[in-house]
């Protein structure tokens, strides 16, 4: 069974929108830019041969092109390690597919096989170390049998490294839930639910709405071990999504605060000053800002930006002085203003 969050990704790339923006967003290709949203059609991955059971976890559109299709072939890696055949496995993949369109009569009236776009989407922590063509996988053959070796290349967008300043900069949908998944409290808070919650309410599709929160309870889930957080009631699509958000809000919060004490604890455990450094950090910020809140209620942004940006030395003298100050402008108290 796919993992948690592997079938939130599904969800979401199960939509022509966003598979576009996975392309023209964080691609170097252009070619589907203006291409319209009726032009894709979903392909059903589940080719069987005598010696591969059935791929369920792939993501094939096809696109028209002006006269033509293309493939886009989506393969999910999913918070897992490396592998270091994946071009190998695309050539697989890949050849199946053609396999496929051969035994469906579903080829050019010239019989030629239409072109594919090879991606792999991965968001784990490890590098990514693997060749991404299969070039690099083959021994050196003789020079007179170079030009007869196979070949596949495949794209590869690694979330965990994408640069966040252009990040932050972009607007889509896509990159807003990118945010979401790589961002820490209070930052989520303060930037990504609310412009979130301004996607819902202008959002036209519910299939679509339906996806994030599913996308999203499947990132808390993983986040926090419990698979119950996966479940999406069908009477959601139409709630109200200001207590879903806040919901979201407060379990992300909680994340945050055990992302940071297991990073401090891990550099602990593995002498990594730099590491331990970072997980106290982390959690010193979730820890104010629960203890603002609980003092003097809702953070304005000022305040929760200052948080976001300030140093552990600021945030033990903060933390120390919202144990016994009056107000929330005392706790900062160096003539800015917080509220």
């Amino acid at each position: 069974m796919p993992a948690l969050h592997d079938l939130g990704y599904r969800s979401l790339f199960a939509h022509p929108e966003l598979v576009r923006e996975l392309i023209t967003d964080f691609t170097s290709f252009k070619l589907l830019d203006e291409v319209a949203l009726s032009a894709f059609e979903r392909v059903n991955p589940a080719y069987v041969s005598e010696h591969l059971s059935a791929r369920q976890d792939d993501i094939v559109w096809r696109v028209r092109v002006g006269q033509q299709f293309l493939y886009v072939y989506i393969l999910l890696e999913c918070q897992s390690g490396v592998d270091r055949w994946m071009a190998l496995r695309m050539q697989t993949y890949i050849g199946l597919l053609y396999q496929d369109l051969v035994k469906r009569h579903e080829l050019s009236p010239g019989l030629l096989l239409p072109p594919v776009l090879p991606l792999v989407f991965y968001n784990g922590s490890p590098h990514w170390s693997a060749s991404t063509e299969l070039a690099g996988l083959l021994m050196q053959a003789p020079a007179e049998l170079a030009a007869f070796q196979p070949t596949q290349r495949y794209v590869l967008i690694d979330q965990q490294r994408l640069d966040r300043t252009a990040l932050e900069a972009n607007a889509s949908l896509l990159a807003l839930l990118f945010r979401l998944e790589l961002s820490l409290f209070p930052d989520v808070s303060t930037k990504v639910l609310p412009a979130l919650a301004t996607w819902f309410k202008e959002a036209p599709q519910a299939s679509l709405r339906r996806s994030v929160q599913v996308w999203v309870n499947g990132l808390l889930a993983r986040a926090t071990g419990n698979s119950g957080l996966f479940m999406v009631d069908s009477a959601q699509e139409d709630a109200d999504m200001g207590d879903k958000l806040a919901t979201w809000a407060e379990q992300l919060e909680e994340i945050g605060f055990q992302k940071g004490f297991a990073l401090a604890e891990k550099a602990k455990e593995d002498g990594k000053a730099e590491g331990k450094a970072e997980g106290q950090v982390i959690a010193l910020r979730g820890m104010l800002g629960s203890l603002l809140r609980s003092r003097f209620g809702d953070l304005p942004a000022p305040a929760a930006q200052r948080i976001a940006r300030a140093t552990q030395a600021e945030l033990e003298q903060w933390f120390e002085r919202s144990l016994s100050t009056p107000s929330l402008q005392a706790v900062f108290d160096d003539g800015a203003a917080s509220t």
